[in-house]
This record gives C-alpha cells, structure tokens and sequence, in this order.
C-alpha cells in the first residue's frame, strides 16, 4: 500500500472509555507514581506498545517496564519477558548514534523492537530517489507525514496497536504543556499514555543518574534533544527551553506524530494531487 492510498475503515478504534471515564482516570492517574501507572496499564490496556525515539523520558520508560517485568517474573516464577513491546520509526535520517542506541537500548532490556521506516524504502537513497533530496525544506508536512506519521499508523495496524506509551512532558512546553497522563486521540480513537508528564527535566536527569540508564551520547555534546540530523543543532546558551535546537528558525514544536492524522493524511493528497497536476500541465 502506498503512503496516499486510504486505510481500511476500521482504523478508527472503538472508544475504549467516555469523557468522563477519561477525566476519572486521570485524576487517579495524576497521584500515582509512574511505576503505578504503567502496571496499571500493563493489565487495563489491550494492544499496548511503547512507541519511542529512544530520548530521555522514554529510555526511562523502558527502564521501568523493565523492572515491572522482572517483578511479574519473580512473582509467577516464570522466565522474565519485557512486558510491552517497542515501536521505533526509522525515518532514514537519524543520527548514527540514535539508531546504535536504538539497539543497544533493546538488547540490554530485552525488549521486542519493531522497526518501520518509510513505505517501500531500506535506505536513504531509497526516499530521495523517490521525493527528492531535502523534502524537509521544500515540503516539510509531506515530509513529517511520509518519514513519520505513515510509518507510525502502518505500525499500529499490523501490530494491533490500540494504546501507546510516549515520553511526553508538560516540562517540554510547546504543545506539550497541557497534556494528560492518559489522552484518546481525536478521530482514531487511539489512546496515548504519558507516564512522566508531571516530571520535570531535573527529575529526569536524576533517575538516568542514579539508575545508569544508557542514553544518546549527543546530550553530552550540547543537544538539548535529538531528532533528525537536518533538524536537530546543538545549543550553546542556558535557555530553559528542553527541546532548544529542534527545527530552528521556525514556528514548530511537533514532528506531526501528535497532530490530527486525518488532516495529515488529507494535507498530504493534495500535495501530490497539487504534483500531478503541475506535472501534467508543463507536458508539451
């Protein structure tokens, strides 16, 4: 399936709680420790996996699914099993160091990775021989769309995803700022948990301290966070500012992984609708 063919219907999950239930939980989830929260959610929520980048917060994550797992274990007496397994998307430009800890990362926890990268692309040659080189600068919402928005919702289908662990923080300010520990996505129906949201960045640093958490080595090199390499500079000044040096010079907090996929999608088509016009209306 190309990335601007329509999905099947039943991507739209069924709403597993109402409004209400939400702002319930919430409320409960809000005075529970993340440990607390992710067992809660390792027996409430069907289809859960951890979608991550392998940032801070999410490494941390990992580090505490680990534990929750090495418990269950001992406590059934059973061969330990990382309990929820991970989503990766390889956009293709990562850095080397992002995609090595990727690996490293899962080894140590013993943690099922599932890779996805663009549509019908290995390489990076792969995608630029089919959109071009520096799609980021020209089209850049088609770009966010096909490197990972696509890849992201094909993972959810063949997986059987119906709810997501991801490292967002309210500390990470931007869009980030207002959310919840336990949102449903508008449209999809997909539910995205947020264990550490009330974390701030000093908490973070310290549980990486103290529990010898391997993370990307470019936080030592002045990377603030680490995305793409085209995207990400590091940042040489004392700015509060967690996410200082992604997509610099513009009016972005967000790689569209928490937009509205439907208007992502549909952004998208008329872009290549737009193309195919364009291309037929310079033939001779």
């Amino acid at each position: 399936m190309g990335p601007n063919e329509d999905y099947d219907s039943d991507e739209r999950l069924p709403n597993l709680f109402t409004e209400k239930h939400l702002d319930y939980l919430n409320e409960k989830l809000a005075k529970l420790s993340p440990k607390k929260i992710l067992e809660w959610a390792i027996v409430s929520l069907p289809g859960l996996y951890q979608t991550t980048a392998f940032g801070l917060t999410g490494l941390i994550i990992l580090d505490i699914i680990s534990k929750i797992s090495y418990e269950y274990a001992e406590e059934n007496e059973t061969t330990p099993q990382h309990l929820v397994p991970l989503i990766f998307v390889d956009t293709l430009y990562h850095f080397d160091e992002t995609l090595d800890l990727a690996n490293r990362a899962a080894s140590r926890y013993n943690a099922p990775l599932h890779i996805y990268k663009p549509v019908n692309c290995e390489t990076t040659q792969d995608f630029e021989q089919i959109y071009g080189k520096n799609l980021w600068e020209t089209d850049d919402s088609s770009y966010d769309y096909l490197v990972k928005v696509e890849p992201s919702r094909r993972a959810y289908k063949e997986l059987g995803v119906s709810a997501v662990i991801t490292g967002r923080r309210r500390s990470q300010k931007g869009e980030r700022e207002s959310i919840k520990i336990l949102e449903m996505e508008s449209g999809t129906g997909l539910l995205k948990l947020n264990p550490l949201a009330l974390w701030d960045f000093p908490r973070v640093k310290a549980y990486i301290r103290a529990n010898e958490v391997p993370y990307n080595p470019l936080l030592d090199k002045g990377y603030r966070s680490v995305g793409d390499w085209h995207s990400t500079k590091p940042i040489n000044n004392d700015s509060s500012n967690e996410r200082d040096g992604r997509w610099q010079g513009q009016n972005k907090t967000e790689c569209g992984l928490h937009k509205d996929y439907f208007k992502m999608r549909a952004a998208f088509v008329a872009a290549q609708k737009r193309k195919v016009t364009v291309s037929s209306s310079n033939i001779p």
